[in-house]
């Protein structure tokens, strides 16, 4: 089961890295150009332009991170660093990253739901896909890591 939910975990962030990558690169999909590109993956007001380049590849290699690990902690890809760390550290490492990557997914797919998301100053299409989509997946996502943080 551990190896199924990492799986999951790492073809869907590996699918949405790839995503940011194409935006970093200029890409527009799904909007006709830039600025409604922004309106529906950003959401903020004003904001007619899609984060810098570096900013965006950074977010990528990030996203692409959060799907290797359960990988590695659930032993489907070998750990290069296991060797270098002292051993009561590596028994508590996959706790630890597993733990705080649901914890950041519950968070975001929580905030959506909240009075003080409603406050902010978000714009639609954003709104709507957040609620529909982006959150549901954060909270999916939320929910694979806590499984596999507590070894269930």
């Amino acid at each position: 089961m551990p190896e199924i939910v990492a799986l999951f975990l790492f073809v869907v962030l590996l699918c949405v890295a790839v995503l940011h990558l194409y935006w970093a690169l200029g890409g527009l999909w799904p909007a006709g150009d830039e600025a409604a590109l922004a309106r529906m993956v950003v959401g903020v007001k004003h904001m007619e332009e899609m984060p810098g380049t570096a900013l965006t590849i950074v977010v990528a290699a990030l996203i692409a991170t959060a799907g290797v690990l359960p990988l590695v902690f659930t032993d489907i890809l070998p750990d290069p660093v296991s060797g270098l760390l002292p051993v009561a550290f590596r028994s508590y490492l996959p706790l630890v990253m597993l733990g705080a990557l649901a914890l950041v997914f519950l968070a975001r797919g929580t905030l959506s739901y909240t009075s003080y998301f409603r406050k902010m100053e978000a714009v639609e299409p954003f709104v709507t896909l957040d609620r529909n989509y982006y959150a549901p997946l954060c909270l999916l996502l939320g929910a694979g890591f806590a499984l596999l943080a507590l070894g269930l």
